[in-house]
């Protein structure tokens, strides 16, 4: 039987750039296999699934995966990290490819997002990734981690008391975060005293194959 839709999303996969030349030097041979196999499942299935629109498939590789390596070099060397609101799996599915030492929670609230994350940990061969379908606050009281990451959920002032209860002392939560990223910590001083945030930082990452990016980094007491 004949897909009618077939045209308009083949048409759409075309306009998707290539992955840029020397991943596999820069990351690992492994890795960049696994990267480009997640960024061919969101090609086949990242707009059916409503996870990321036609016009941000042009972009997915610099604005999303590339841009997702930035907290890479933030990450402790062993221990436990949720990605909280992980949807797609920005940038959680990347960091667990790039981090197999790391044990990875993508927590998610909706089931069709986390239907998906199965996916990628399956398809992906992710053994150090466990999805969990849940908010931040109520994992809260049943375990801790040594980082949280975020990408797109809320101004700081709303996820730090998401996510800093969940972070173990001497842990970070650590931001994806844009301009705004200096004026977002102003506006949240309540809840950094609040939550016995040890120091705050901003720092504007390099990124390999796209442009750089901003990370909010605060570290627990």
């Amino acid at each position: 039987m004949t897909d009618p839709d077939r045209g308009e999303r083949d048409a759409t996969l075309v306009a998707i750039p290539e992955p840029p030349a020397g991943g596999a030097e820069h990351f690992g041979e492994l890795p960049w296999q696994q990267l480009r196999k997640y960024a061919q499942l969101l090609m086949q299935e990242g707009e059916l699934r409503g996870l990321v629109g036609p016009r941000e498939l042009t972009r997915l590789w610099d604005r999303h995966i590339l841009n997702s390596t930035a907290v890479s070099g933030f990450l402790p060397t062993a221990g436990k990290v949720a990605d909280i609101g992980s949807g797609a799996g920005f940038p959680g599915v990347v960091l667990a490819i790039l981090h197999p030492e790391l044990e990875f929670w993508l927590v998610e609230a909706m089931e069709r997002r986390t239907d998906w994350l199965e996916l990628c940990q399956q398809e992906l061969q992710l053994s150090n990734v466990r999805v969990v379908r849940a908010r931040a606050e109520d994992l809260v009281g049943e375990t801790t981690f040594t980082a949280v990451t975020a990408r797109a959920v809320a101004a700081l002032k709303k996820l730090i008391p998401l996510t800093l209860p969940l972070i173990e002392s001497g842990g970070s939560l650590l931001a994806m975060k844009g301009a705004r990223a200096e004026q977002e910590i102003s506006e949240a001083v309540t809840q950094l005293r609040k939550f016995k945030v040890d120091w705050a930082d901003v720092y504007d990452v390099p990124i390999w194959g796209a442009e750089s990016t901003r990370i909010v980094e605060l570290r627990k007491l």
